[in-house]
């Protein structure tokens, strides 16, 4: 089935790049939704299926694969609205490149969910970095050039540093008589692995990683790929591409948990995810870009997902169950923000307010999308916090959990004042007659988005938890 999809993509992404018509283009673009969750629903019934030697659909690959085809359909369907309705200088060209792009995105993260080869997820890493390259320079102007040549030079260097990790990963394999380098193989030989060149290689690999992750060091990239590209392309790159540098981070990690480098991997980690909350707090407190705002808001999620994973225990579980989480609410607030600049024709919070008055069903979304993203209660993530903290707790990292909250708290007050400022305060000066009339139903997928990360967090699934379980068994 995985060979069918990828060839399936290859055609569609071709065809919409050659084409000028807009419903082809349009029904190109339905085929693919189709055909996701046709892959999808075979991957989930198929579990630890290895397909074409590389490849195998096991628990956490299916997770993420299964938000993504969750959140695919929206995502799309928005794209065809900033299309038709947010962006009338399309042409042809524009438009088939713009679907390509996204097409191609979404294929490559899917076979490196499920890539069981470190030099496989290379690949798709790769072309995931093309793809969103195109998303980028959507707008063709001037700032689209400065985030595209930042993202491409950024990712080109973690790109890199990946590289180098896996020729570490098979110095290590070597000295252990191995040749294979799945990840299978590389759990089944942990104990054999030379360790110097096994730390080397993990903190190459890491250090590559969080460029898709949106972490310290290398987290620039994605801010300003998700300022720069169309709201619903920001909202894969907040969502899809991020899981892409977890899954790479995780299993890799879940070779170090059965070494006695496991400790030195859980500094590794700490370190990584304290600066990136202090990170996402100083920008939080100050930044009046909304878009950016939403960007950093991902930094300081993830921060959170990474200590979790290092604290052990239900940290572990958690951290899964937030980042599934994140998938679902990020999106919703990218594709809300299509709206509000409908309305404002700017990103700026100082160029916005009063947004109950002109369009009281995306305002709900934006206060509803900020109390998930900030974890407050029904907030799905409240749930996954709740467990990260008390896995610090329980890992006696009482300072650690102190300070996060504290920089937790700065966050969602500054956070909380340019949402409140965007809901409530009038604007300097808007022309309300020109204000277009938004239907309720352009945020009905919101809506579903947000509900559904409600729903997995307090009322879960059997599956769903079975899934998250196998996955920690990885590390555990």
């Amino acid at each position: 089935m995985l060979g069918i999809f990828l060839i399936g993509t290859l055609i569609i992404s071709s065809l919409l790049f050659f084409n000028k018509n807009k419903w082809v283009n349009y029904s190109l673009v339905g085929l693919f939704v189709v055909i996701l969750w046709i892959f999808g629903i075979y991957e989930y019934q198929h579990q630890n299926l290895t397909q074409f030697i590389f490849f195998k659909s096991d628990s956490l690959g299916l997770l993420l694969l299964l938000a993504l085809c969750f959140i695919a359909a929206p995502v799309l369907f928005h794209a065809f609205r900033y299309i038709e309705a947010h962006n009338v200088d399309e042409t042809p060209h524009s438009r088939g490149l713009f679907f390509a792009a996204m097409v191609l995105l979404i294929a490559a993260c899917c076979a490196a969910y499920l890539s069981n080869h470190i030099a496989v997820t290379w690949f798709f890493v790769e072309i995931t970095t093309l793809s969103a390259s195109a998303l980028i320079y959507h707008h063709r102007n001037i700032r689209a050039l400065e985030g595209v040549w930042k993202y491409v030079f950024i990712c080109a260097i973690s790109i890199t540093f990946i590289y180098i990790g896996i020729l570490f990963l098979s110095l290590a394999l070597k000295g252990a008589g191995v040749e294979d380098m799945s990840i299978d193989s590389i759990r089944e030989h942990y104990d054999k692995l030379n360790l110097f060149w096994l730390k080397l290689s993990f903190l190459f690999i890491f250090t590559g990683f969080t460029a898709k992750l949106g972490l310290v060091p290398m987290y620039t990239a994605g801010i300003d790929a998700k300022d720069k590209a169309p709201a619903p392309a920001g909202a894969l790159l907040a969502s899809g591409l991020m899981n892409l540098g977890f899954i790479g981070i995780y299993r890799m990690y879940a070779v170090m948990a059965h070494t006695p480098l496991h400790s030195w991997a859980n500094t590794v980690i700490v370190i990584a995810a304290l600066l990136s909350v202090f990170v996402a707090t100083v920008y939080m407190t100050r930044i009046k870009n909304i878009k950016r705002m939403f960007a950093y808001s991902g930094i300081e999620h993830m921060g959170l997902v990474m200590l979790g994973l290092a604290a052990g225990g239900i940290g572990v579980y958690a951290a899964i169950l937030h980042i599934v989480l994140h998938t679902l609410i990020k999106p919703a607030l990218f594709l809300q923000f299509n709206q509000v600049y409908w309305v404002f024709q700017s990103k700026s919070i100082y160029d916005v307010g009063n947004y109950f008055k002109y369009n009281k069903t995306g305002a709900i979304v934006v206060f509803l999308g900020f109390l998930s993203a900030t974890g407050m209660p029904p907030s799905g993530l409240f749930i996954s916090e709740f467990m990260i903290f008390q896995s610090l707790f329980q890992a006696h990292y009482i300072l650690i959990l102190l300070g996060v909250m504290l920089l937790l708290t700065m966050i969602i007050w500054g956070f909380g004042s340019n949402i409140f400022k965007l809901l409530f305060t009038p604007p300097i000066s808007i022309d309300e007659s020109k204000i277009p009339h938004i239907s309720p139903w352009e945020s009905l997928t919101q809506y579903i988005l947000l509900a559904t990360s409600v729903y997995l967090a307090y009322n879960p699934p059997a599956g769903f938890v079975t899934l998250i379980q196998d996955a920690v068994k990885l590390i555990q």
